[in-house]
């Protein structure tokens, strides 16, 4: 196949960017040829907010360099990572234009909700889900904290929804969790264009050894993933187990102060995924404190490729998907800084069953997540993909 893969990039590398580089890579080496369209989110500043607000209702420059790529060479797919907000949702027009069949992966919520997680000041908000003007979003200005951002992305969202655009221009869906596919089914998405499908965790790491003494936090430093419940925890936990913290992000000044208050939290700072990997799989265990539900948790599944158990708070999505307690890792309530640390301390105390989890930890790996079953549930949903294009009865 030749694929046309487009991605808007963020500021900071995170999960999303890893996700859409693997799977351009091991489509490759399966044989297909990926071109690539891509914005970055570095190049923001050089808009006015005005020219911002269009551009991501309806990018002319997508649309144009879209229909340009799809007119220069026959491709069998164009998969949309991620649209917002310099891309734009008219790239699906120019797909269309072009008779050429579209996938989207759903990486966050950005269809049904302005700041894309369901989460406003520290707590799950879903006020904006099914309300075809999101207005809740814009009264609280959820988008970077501002009202008019807000009012850019709820104009989006309207602008699309009115125009059919989620309905009738995306052939096929990819959602991360089935949790994640049943929300979008609420928001309004057809359920029959919605298909399960993990991320990729490519190549595989190898089994850690789990000898590290330590447990770990690997992520975006920031308060929806429940950095103040991690520190509030290890406030109690240090003298006990170690932590190691590996990311950056706005709560990084925070890290660093407790990093200097408790000895025995230690801030490694952003590591390249091969020196996370080593870090993970000598950890005795993964700590994963995010408080908003998440669409997927790559790093909790790459934490079970090196056999290291997750605990991780309960309520949030993906981990109802991802870890089941007592066999690969345990639950603690949501922001709840005391029931982690009584977590900790009873898997500490039974170390035979913490060996059981990290073998069970790995089987899961093996027989959910690794490269050749994700690439085979990816072609499955290309060729849906391609079937639903060519149906003369679809709507157009």
């Amino acid at each position: 196949m030749k694929i046309l893969s487009i991605h808007n990039r963020y500021t900071q590398r995170g999960g999303e960017e890893e996700s859409y580089e693997l799977e351009a890579e091991i489509l490759q080496e399966n044989g297909h040829q990926v071109d690539t369209y891509e914005e970055n989110n570095l190049n923001l500043k050089k808009f006015s907010s005005s020219r911002l607000a269009f551009k991501t209702v309806w990018s002319v420059e997508s649309y144009r360099q879209v229909k340009q790529k799809l007119a220069s060479s026959q491709h069998d797919i164009v998969h949309v990572h991620n649209f917002f907000p310099l891309i734009s949702p008219s790239v699906y027009y120019a797909a269309r234009k072009a008779k050429v069949p579209v996938v989207q992966t759903l990486q966050n919520f950005r269809l049904l909700c302005p700041n894309a997680l369901f989460l406003r000041e520290g707590k799950v908000c879903e006020q904006c889900l099914n309300k075809f003007v999101p207005y809740p979003g814009i009264f609280h200005g959820c988008y970077r904290d501002s009202k008019t951002a807000s009012a850019g992305v709820a104009a989006m969202l309207t602008v699309h929804r009115a125009l059919g655009t989620w309905k009738n221009l995306v052939d096929r869906y990819i959602a991360l969790t089935n949790y994640d596919r049943d929300k979008f089914i609420q928001g309004g998405i057809p359920a029959e264009k919605i298909i399960v499908k993990p991320n990729i965790i490519h190549p595989d790491p190898g089994v850690g050894k789990g000898d590290g003494d330590y447990a770990v936090f690997v992520g975006r430093l920031s308060v929806e993933k429940g950095i103040d419940t991690l520190l509030a925890a290890w406030s109690k936990l240090a003298p006990k187990i170690p932590l190691k913290i590996v990311g950056e992000g706005p709560l990084a000044d925070k890290v660093a102060e407790a990093a200097e208050a408790i000895p025995q939290v230690e801030w490694l700072g952003y590591k390249p995924l091969t020196e996370v990997f080593e870090v993970v799989g000598k950890a005795k265990m993964f700590i994963y404190p995010s408080k908003w539900n998440e669409t997927f948790s790559r790093v909790a599944v790459e934490a079970f490729a090196k056999g290291t158990p997750v605990i991780a708070a309960s309520g949030v999505a993906a981990m109802a998907d991802l870890v089941d307690p007592g066999r690969t890792g345990l639950h603690f309530k949501i922001g709840n800084a005391e029931d982690l640390v009584t977590q900790v301390e009873w898997l500490l105390a039974r170390p035979h069953l913490l060996k059981q989890m990290r073998l069970n930890a790995r089987a899961e790996f093996e027989s959910r997540y690794t490269p050749q079953e994700n690439y085979q549930q990816l072609m499955a949903v290309y060729e849906q993909a391609m079937a639903q294009n060519w149906n003369p009865n679809k709507t157009a």
